[in-house]
Formats: C-alpha cells, structure tokens, sequence
C-alpha cells in the first residue's frame, strides 16, 4: 500500500453503526482520517463547501464515501444524485452501507450511480468482517482519480 493520506465520508446516522464502521476501519489501518457526517447535509456541506472553498478535502479526498440511505433531512438517495451530478465529485466512489434489502433502493442506487451496495449484516462478526472487505478493495486494491483530473477530464 502506498503511504498517501487516505480519507473516507461516513455518512451515517446512527451512532452505533458510525462507531462499528469507524473502529473496523481503524483496526485494520485503511483510513488515517475518517470524517463523519450524521445526516445527508451535512454530508452536502462537508463535500460541497470544501469543493466552493478549496480546502484540504476537495484537494486530496475523500477517497472514497460509505453512504447510508436513511438518513434525517436529506436522504441518501439525493446525497448519491448530488455527489454524481458535481464535475468535482462525479469521481468518488459511492458505496451504500445500508441496512435496506428493498430491491427499489437497490435499482435506485446503481441508476444513479452507486460503485457498491452493501447490504449491514446484522451479527455484529459479519458488519466487522463486511467493512473489512470493503475497506481493503476501496482503499488497497481500487484505484481513483485525484479530484482535479475528474473535474478536467484528464488523466493526468
């Protein structure tokens, strides 16, 4: 694994969950910075206004983002369309985290979008074990564009 700065959006609402997810990915080494959004806008605020602003997260990441669905004021569903709509965010590979088994939210997310669904196991082995897996094929294995090539279109 290279030694670069590796970043992940959580966005997630309940507590419990965030803290699995975010432990999971610590014990393993697959993010030095995990940013945590517990509703869709803020998720919004911390993509978009990095991207108005310039800051550090539009620069370098984040790399990827686990998006739940249900979440309080603005769903995952429209968190997924705005992060596909942006020229600087189009590139960010979007994994559901979700706990929904609905087929709808299934077809919805890869129509508008989603790199992955992942269905949260319940038994608590399995959800660690789940994050594992996708942590280390997103960060170790999967390669993405910096956010300034994205937005250009140049693979440079």
């Amino acid at each position: 694994m290279n030694t670069r700065e590796l970043e992940i959006l959580l966005v997630e609402d309940d507590p419990g969950d965030a803290e699995l997810t975010t432990r999971s990915l610590r014990k393993e080494g697959l993010a030095n910075k995990i940013l945590l959004a517990r509703d869709g806008a803020e998720a919004l605020e911390i993509l978009f206004a990095a991207v108005a602003t310039g800051t550090e997260v539009a620069k370098g990441g984040p790399h990827i983002v686990l998006l739940d669905l249900q979440l309080p004021r603005v769903s995952g569903h429209a968190v997924l369309k705005a992060i596909r709509g942006n020229d600087r965010t189009r590139c960010i590979p979007v994994i559901v985290l979700t706990s929904s088994d609905h087929e709808r939210d299934l077809t919805e997310c890869y129509q508008l979008g989603a790199n992955s669904y992942v269905q949260k196991p319940v038994d608590l082995g399995k959800f660690q074990d789940a994050v594992k897996q996708l942590g280390q094929y997103w960060l170790k294995v999967n390669r993405t564009p910096q956010w300034t090539a994205c937005a250009s279109g140049s693979a440079g």
